[in-house]
C-alpha cells in the first residue's frame, strides 16, 4: 500500500503495513472534557464506486476489498462506539462488534472495552431483536430514538435487554443530539457506518468531523443513491483532504471537517 497524501514516496515496491501502522494513520484525534479538547469526534467510513454508487445489489460488499476490509476493521477497532441507521443493519446483515486480538492492549490501555459498541439510530424501531446483533454482543448493542417512538416496540426492545436511549422528543431521532448523547455514556470516539440518510443527517446536523471514504475503481451504474441521502446543505460543507493511500487502484481518502466552518 502506498501513501499518496501527505506524500513520502521512495523507489522501489510499496511496503507491506503493519497493524500498529495502519492504526497510528487512522488515530482519532484527543478527545475528552478538557477545553483543550474536543467532546467528541464522529468520523463516517463508506465506500462508492467510481460512478457514485454506494452498492451494488444492496450490498457494499460488492465494491469492496481486503484492503478496505482490512481498514474497515482498524476504523471499528479504533471506536468507542460504531453509530448505524437501522436500515443498513437490515440490509448488510450486522452482527456484533468482534474482538481483535491485536488492538486488545491497545485498547485497555486507552480505558476501552473490549469492542466497540454497536448503537442502532431508528425511528420505527423495526427489527428483530432476536439477531446476534442484540442477543450475543460482547459489549450490549444500544437503540437511538425519539422520544415518540412506538411504546410497545420500545417495550419490546427492553423486554429483549436492549437499552434504549432518547434523542429528541419526537418520533424520530435529532442527529444533532447523537454525538453528545453518547459521549456523555463515555463514548467519544465514534465510528457512523451510514447508510446514507444517517450519514446525510449528521452532515446537515453539523457533527460529521471526519469522512473516511474509500473510492472503489468499479463501476455499477443503475440508480443506487450516493454516500449521503437528504436536503441540500444551505451552504456547501467545507473539509480539508487529510490522507490519501493507495492499493490495487482503490484510493482510501480521509477528508476533515474545516474548524473554521465547524466553528
Amino acid at each position: 500500500m502506498r501513501r499518496l497524501f501527505p506524500s513520502t514516496a521512495v523507489p522501489g515496491p510499496a511496503p507491506e503495513w503493519s497493524i500498529e501502522e495502519l492504526a497510528e494513520e487512522y488515530a482519532y484525534p484527543p478527545v475528552g472534557e478538557g477545553s483543550d479538547e474536543a467532546g467528541w469526534w464522529l468520523r463516517g467510513n463508506m465506500v462508492a464506486s467510481l460512478d457514485g454508487a454506494v452498492h451494488h445489489g444492496g450490498r457494499s460488499q460488492p465494491l469492496s476489498s481486503r484492503t478496505d476490509m482490512w481498514i474497515f476493521g482498524v476504523l471499528r477497532a479504533l471506536a468507542d462506539v460504531v453509530v448505524v441507521g437501522a436500515q443498513t443493519v437490515r440490509q448488510e446483515g450486522y452482527g456484533p462488534a468482534k474482538r481483535r486480538s491485536g488492538f486488545a492492549g491497545r485498547r485497555a490501555a486507552q480505558g476501552q472495552a473490549p469492542v466497540p459498541a454497536v448503537a442502532v439510530v431508528s425511528a420505527g424501531l423495526e427489527l428483530d431483536f432476536s439477531l446476534p446483533l442484540f442477543t450475543e454482543p460482547v459489549v450490549p448493542t444500544l437503540l437511538v430514538t425519539g422520544r415518540g417512538a412506538p411504546e410497545d416496540r420500545v417495550a419490546r426492545a427492553r423486554e429483549a435487554g436492549v437499552e434504549v436511549l432518547f434523542a429528541g422528543e419526537g418520533s424520530a431521532v435529532d442527529p444533532a443530539l447523537v454525538p453528545g448523547l453518547l459521549a456523555r455514556r463515555g463514548l467519544r470516539r465514534q465510528l457512523t457506518e451510514g447508510g446514507p440518510t444517517l450519514l446525510g443527517e449528521f452532515a446537515g446536523a453539523g457533527v460529521l468531523d471526519e469522512l473516511c471514504l474509500s473510492i472503489s475503481p468499479r463501476i455499477v451504474a443503475g440508480s443506487a443513491p450516493r454516500i449521503m441521502n437528504g436536503p441540500v446543505l444551505p451552504d456547501p460543507d467545507e473539509y480539508v483532504l487529510d490522507g490519501v493511500l493507495e492499493e490495487d487502484g482503490f484510493l482510501f481518502t480521509r477528508y476533515r471537517r474545516s474548524r473554521a466552518v465547524a466553528e
